[in-house]
């Protein structure tokens, strides 16, 4: 299966929990993996119009994306008013802790002194368009969007 070619991060936003679950199980694929300088959106309260100022503030005051480097091994997250680059990850192939297929893993257990109990994990679901899930431990705390 491939991605979508007609998903937007806006239709993603407009999406419930449970739809966004759907969607990563069944239409996102592990695809190319994000490379560059991405642009990051916290699915806060997924699929409610009143989490939009949430989402700004998000991206405003604590996380703006990640910096995956070309050759894709290692990944640092753009954090803080002052984007900086900050909290590193190794980047690479691995079964999904959702469906245990194959997703790209962003893992903090060995890089991170601040975040090594957190792991996302990313599937593709449109060209250059990425859905992630965020664990602390093995609980899915929450969802983001990268794109390329």
């Amino acid at each position: 299966m491939t991605p979508s070619k007609t998903l937007t991060k806006r239709d993603l936003l407009k999406m419930s929990q449970r739809e966004l679950d759907d969607l990563y199980r069944v239409v996102a694929v592990p695809g190319a993996a994000p490379s560059g300088d991405t642009q990051g959106t916290v699915a806060v309260l997924p699929g409610r119009s009143f989490a939009a100022p949430m989402r700004l503030l998000a991206r405003l005051i604590v996380w703006q994306g990640k910096v995956i480097e070309p050759d894709g091994g290692m990944l640092v997250n753009k954090i803080l008013p002052v984007r900086a680059r900050l909290i590193r990850a190794k980047v690479y192939r691995g079964p999904s802790w959702i469906d245990g297929g194959e997703a790209t893993i962003l893992d903090y257990s060995k890089t991170s002194r601040v975040a090594w109990f957190v792991r996302d994990e990313v599937r593709e679901v449109a060209p250059r368009l990425w859905l992630g899930k965020v664990f602390v431990g093995k609980w899915h705390a929450i969802d983001f969007m990268l794109e390329g």
